[in-house]
C-alpha cells in the first residue's frame, strides 16, 4: 500500500513496480493527496486498508514522515485485523523490491525485509545489510550448481535482476546467486536488492547454486535465462 503527499508520485511508483513485477502481481491500494491537493487522510488509509482485509498482511510504503504519521493514526481508526507493517524503506526503492519479492510468493516478513534494505543496492561496495530471512533448507535436499556469463550491455540493471528474481522465486528450492568474476556475493536468488548488490557487469560470470526439490530444474532454468540475456537479447 502507497501513502503520499502526491496521488501523481503514488501512482508513478506504483507504475514502476508494477513494470518489474510481471507475471503475478500483488494487491496493492493508494491513499494519497487529502481534498485533491497535497497531504495525507488518516481516514483514507484506514479505508484502504480494510480493504485489504483478506489478505494475510499489509506493507506500507510512505514518501513523508508525516505520512508514517497518518498511517499510524490509521490504524487505530481501521476495523480490520490483518498485520500491518510500516516500512522505513524509501518509497520508489522499496515500494519495487517489495513488489517483485511479492509477485514471488514472500512473506511479509521477507517482504518488509526486502523494501528496509533497499538502497543497498545503491552501495556498491557493500552487501545487503540485512538480507530477508530465508527458511533453512532439508538435511537432504537435492542440490545442482550452474555457471553462466552475462552478455546484457549494462549488465544486470532493474529489469534483468525483476526477472531473475521472479524466475528463481518460483521453484521450490533456495537459490543463491553469487558473482564470481567480482567476488560478491552470494546472495538470495529471488531479492531484486541482493542480485543489484551482486554489480553485475557485462562478461561476468554469475554462480548459481539451489538445495531444494525444485534445485535441478532451477538451476537449468536460470542458467538459460542469464545465457540468453535476461529477457533484454
Amino acid at each position: 500500500m502507497i501513502v503520499s503527499h502526491s496521488e501523481p508520485l503514488a501512482r508513478a511508483t506504483v507504475d514502476l513496480a508494477m513494470q518489474m513485477a510481471q507475471g503475478e502481481r500483488p494487491e496493492v491500494r493508494i491513499a494519497a493527496g487529502a481534498d485533491g491537493g497535497f497531504g495525507t487522510d488518516a481516514a483514507a488509509i484506514a479505508a484502504a486498508i480494510d480493504e485489504l482485509a483478506d489478505l494475510e498482511g499489509v506493507l506500507v510504503m510512505t514518501d513523508l514522515g508525516s505520512a508514517a504519521l497518518s498511517t499510524d493514526l490509521a490504524l487505530d481508526l481501521r476495523e480490520s485485523t490483518q498485520p500491518v507493517r510500516i516500512s522505513d524503506g524509501p518509497l520508489v526503492e522499496g515500494t519495487t523490491a517489495a513488489f517483485v519479492r511479492a509477485a514471488t510468493g514472500g512473506t511479509l516478513d521477507e517482504v518488509a525485509a526486502e523494501a528496509a534494505n533497499a538502497l543497498a543496492a545503491k552501495r556498491r561496495e557493500e552487501e545487503p545489510s540485512t538480507p530477508a530471512p530465508e527458511p533453512a533448507p532439508e538435511p537432504a535436499a537435492a542440490e545442482a550448481s550452474a555457471e553462466a556469463t552475462l552478455v546484457n550491455p549494462l549488465g544486470v540493471h532493474s529489469r534483468p535482476a525483476a526477472a531473475l528474481a521472479r524466475t528463481a522465486g518460483g521453484y521450490d528450492a533456495r537459490i543463491r546467486i553469487r558473482n564470481v568474476t567480482a567476488d560478491r556475493g552470494p546472495v538470495n536468488g529471488a531479492s531484486l536488492v541482493g542480485l543489484l548488490s551482486l554489480a553485475a557487469a557485462k562478461d561476468h560470470v554469475l554462480r548459481i547454486d539451489a538445495q531444494g526439490p525444485d534445485a535441478a530444474t532451477a538451476v537449468e532454468e536460470l542458467r538459460k535465462l542469464i545465457a540468453d540475456g535476461l529477457g533484454e537479447a
